[in-house]
């Protein structure tokens, strides 16, 4: 192949009024691009999610360029402003603290709003923990479902996991530390302790580690733990198999059971028994 088409854009970059969303490490500074080091050093700004972590990258590579701040917080006052530096030929690079712009952060709207002012948009692409803990995880890959961080109210919460627990498709999420040992407990009332999953630590870093096999073993290898740094976690859809049992007539049989008397959780453990299904499968009927 070319090594001058290897190295070619549609133009010299970085090219006047166009917006550059730049994937930046997760990690591993090793993991930036030449490409986005170009960018970077050449655009007219670069706009951040927090100046403080962008700075330890550009200084890492002598970069010295003009940052601004852009983050959930201020973005409506910003994307405004931006706009207007594009239209008068500026070339700007959206950066987040690590990963690709756009993915769990402002990004997707000033994209979003960007091209519906005629404005171009490049992304730069590299490294994404979503992608990162997927393809090391061993876990079916060609169809996926990428859900972030959770929301934190309650109701909300509980639709997004009963989907998931019902979904063939790999789930990837991402959470804190302090509150893994809580989903993990979610994961485990929804989809059982038997689902494969895979929990990502500290991807590129120094300390990485893969933690599995299934949701038993992953809460009990974190009971006891102190966790610190940032997780991803990569979950196994359910199998056609299993969701392919015959829900009317065992929703009609817990229904009859609870109107019998019986309480839900003696039911579900009853039926669960004598269909050969996890008791989490039984509760997510109702």
């Amino acid at each position: 192949m070319n090594n001058t088409y290897l190295l070619s854009h549609r133009k010299e970059e970085p090219e006047n009024g166009i917006l550059y969303m730049v994937g930046t490490p997760i990690g591993n500074l090793n993991d930036l691009s030449q490409r986005a080091l170009n960018i970077l050093a050449n655009v007219s700004l670069i706009a951040c999610e927090d100046t403080r972590q962008t700075k330890k990258i550009i200084n890492k590579f002598n970069i010295s360029n003009r940052l601004i701040s852009f983050n959930k917080h201020n973005s409506s006052i910003k994307i405004p402003k931006i706009v207007k530096d594009l239209k008068e030929g500026k070339s700007i690079a959206i950066v987040s603290d690590a990963g690709m712009p756009g993915i769990c952060d402002p990004g997707e709207d000033i994209a979003r709003y960007v091209k519906s002012e005629g404005i171009d948009v490049i992304c730069v692409p590299g490294a994404c923990a979503a992608i990162t803990a997927l393809v090391s995880s061993g876990l079916p890959s060609s169809s996926f479902i990428f859900e972030g961080f959770l929301p934190k109210k309650k109701i909300d919460r509980d639709k997004i996991l009963l989907e998931i627990s019902k979904n063939q498709k790999t789930t990837i999420l991402y959470e804190s530390p302090k509150r893994l040992k809580k989903l993990l407990g979610e994961l485990f009332d929804f989809c059982g302790g038997d689902r494969e999953i895979i929990v990502a630590r500290e991807l590129t870093k120094k300390f990485e580690e893969h933690v599995g096999n299934n949701i038993n073993e992953v809460i009990e290898f974190f009971r006891d733990k102190d966790i610190i740094g940032e997780i991803t976690i990569v979950l196994e859809g359910i199998s056609k198999k299993d969701s392919n049992f015959d829900k009317s007539t065992i929703k009609k049989e817990l229904n009859d059971l609870i109107n019998a008397g019986l309480s839900l959780s003696a039911a579900s453990k009853y039926l669960a028994k004598k269909n050969g299904l996890k008791k989490s499968e039984i509760y997510n009927m109702i």
